[in-house]
């Protein structure tokens, strides 16, 4: 058979996560049967594994150029097989492929998640008659016998079968498109060859691709076929989409305005691509600063894509099919929220919940769709979509997200903060923009908070939301101040920290010594007077010392900068 994902992915170990691929350097049909048996077994429900014979590892990854089989080796290995797959119990067909690389031959183990399983398979396969039997299962990297309770659970998995992996007598071979059929083949590098994929040889491509249950005489196709492959995937699970709603006031602050989107709909790899080109286009907004003396431009978002993107593509695997419930994401002007359902499983702990860092399950609802999200890329691997998420938001700038669900586990919602420097009411793409405050506005609150700041102790201040808004006055000075924002600099100037930064400014005008400026606002205390003045307007760009390499010196003078003078001017109107 055809391999149906890229054979260099594999020798890489992209889009499959390592544990799930060994490499063996030649054919030990004892160790290779025990990882056969292992992958069938899937403890982890982590989709089974591959096997890849002719192929050493070096540092994780294989070793290039590869190793390589005979050709006549690999015919020999292959009739031997039938013999050994035999003895795995209940009877378990792995598939195999034999790939061209590097010029060489390798052959390709492709061990899907058995539908019958516990397997067991003899010790010592290679002894004819008796001979004990284990049940082996992927312990890290290795597999090993199942012991206790592992084995207890191992026999339990034996009544269950993921949602996702049921077959579905409703589901017909016309439901099934064979464009989005080729259209994911196409995407993941398959070596099928194009004819083969055809209308009519549907019901081969689906039986090689494990999506296809029961004898030759009853085959139905499975639900996830429906779920990938079908144009309307709703008729056979009802409210598998995704439905959006805006608060742009806050839902609580407001519930009567609110908009709401038409439901995404479609394959459900459709409806996460619809539903995040319409939160790209809409919803995500960008700020980008550039900050003096310095090439590269600051970029921030009020949502980070990559953090959306992760908990949009989350929700649709994990949600449970059989509740006809759709994917709930609402908009609020200070967050994004997105509620799916069931909840998680509840071999993850209350306390993993609450923390929100990562959600580790021993149980996955819709395996089988995981192997498709994964192979499109939409996904990185097992319980890595939490971490990803507060990953990117801090990256960002942006307040953790947070998780909540009930005792029972019924229901999933994920919240996702907006970047504080975005919150207000929210504005769509289409919609006309209210005029904002100015740089100015925003830059003056920011420094106000800075200067109330408590300097008592010796420690770090945060100039850094300051230092962006600072650039935004230096690059509006040219503009007009607005009538609003004469009235926010006359209140602003009559407080008494207001009243200190500008006498500084104007004394500084010259270059004048930190005991003059001490003195011109009745500063008596001298760290504390750096602390709360000199380096806060250091730091921002406003002030500059006359020997900056010596900070000590005695004939250190303070005065102002280029973009200080600007911003003098501005204050001055």
């Amino acid at each position: 058979m055809a391999l149906f994902t890229d054979i260099n992915d594999l020798l890489n170990k992209r889009k499959v996560e390592d544990n799930r691929i060994e490499f063996k350097r030649g054919w030990n049909p004892e160790n290779i049967y025990h990882s056969i048996c292992a992958f069938a077994n899937d403890i982890d429900n982590l989709g089974g594994g591959y096997i890849l014979v002719g192929v050493e590892e070096e540092n994780g990854v294989a070793k290039r150029p590869v190793l390589g089989l005979p050709e006549s080796q690999i015919d020999a290995i292959q009739k031997a097989m039938h013999g050994f797959n035999q003895r795995i119990n209940p009877y378990y067909l792995p598939r195999t492929s034999v790939e061209n690389v590097d010029g060489k031959y390798v052959l390709v183990i492709w061990v899907p998640t058995g539908v019958n399983r516990p397997y067991s398979v003899p010790v010592n396969i290679n002894t004819k008659g008796f001979s004990k039997e284990e049940f082996y299962i992927r312990s890290g990297s290795t597999s090993i016998p199942a012991r206790g309770e592992v084995l207890d659970e191992l026999r339990d998995m034996a009544s269950r079968l993921s949602f996702d992996e049921r077959p579905n007598p409703d589901i017909k071979p016309s439901d099934i498109s064979i464009t989005l059929l080729s259209d994911y083949l196409d995407h993941v590098h398959s070596s099928i060859p194009a004819e083969e994929i055809s209308s009519a040889n549907k019901m081969n491509l689906l039986d090689q691709m494990e999506l296809l249950y029961g004898p030759s005489e009853n085959r139905m196709i499975r639900n996830v076929a429906a779920m990938m492959f079908s144009e309307n995937p709703q008729q056979f699970f009802p409210y598998s989409q995704v439905e959006v709603v805006i608060f742009p006031e806050g839902r609580i602050q407001n519930p009567d305005s609110m908009i709401e989107v038409p439901p995404f709909i479609g394959p459900i790899t459709k409806v996460i691509s619809d539903t995040l080109s319409y939160l790209r286009t809409n919803v995500i907004k960008e700020r980008i600063v550039k900050p003096a003396n310095d090439e590269h431009s600051i970029r921030y978002f009020n949502y980070p894509y990559q953090a959306l993107e992760e908990a949009v593509v989350n929700a649709m695997y994990h949600r449970d099919y059989q509740v006809y419930e759709p994917v709930e994401i609402t908009i609020e002007p200070d967050m994004i929220t997105i509620l799916s359902f069931s909840g998680p499983d509840r071999s993850i702990p209350m306390d993993a919940i609450r923390q929100a860092d990562s959600l580790k399950s021993r149980r996955y609802r819709n395996r089988h769709l995981g192997e498709f999200f994964k192979e499109l890329e939409l996904t990185e691997g097992r319980a890595t979509g939490i971490p990803t998420i507060q990953r990117q938001l801090k990256n960002n700038g942006s307040p953790r997200a947070s998780i909540e669900t009930d005792e029972n586990r019924t229901y999933f919602m994920i919240e996702i903060p907006c970047h504080k420097d975005f919150v207000g009411k929210v504005i769509l793409a289409n919609e006309t923009q209210p005029a904002e405050p100015s740089a100015l506005h925003r830059f003056l609150a920011s420094l106000s908070e800075v200067l109330s700041q408590d300097v008592s102790q010796d420690t770090d201040l945060d100039f850094s939301r300051l230092q962006i808004l600072s650039q935004d006055v230096s690059q509006d000075v040219s503009q007009d101040v607005s009538q609003d924002d004469e009235k926010i600099l006359a209140d602003w100037l009559n407080t008494n920290s207001t009243k200190q930064v500008w006498s500084i400014l104007k004394l500084a005008a010259e270059p004048s010594e930190m005991r003059q400026l001490q003195e011109t606002v009745g500063e008596t205390n001298k760290r504390r007077f750096a602390l709360k003045y000199i380096k806060p307007l250091i730091s921002i760009g406003w002030l500059e010392m006359t020997i900056p390499d010596k900070p000590t010196s005695k004939l250190q003078r303070y005065r102002l900068t280029t973009q200080g003078k600007h911003i003098l001017s501005i204050i001055g109107k």
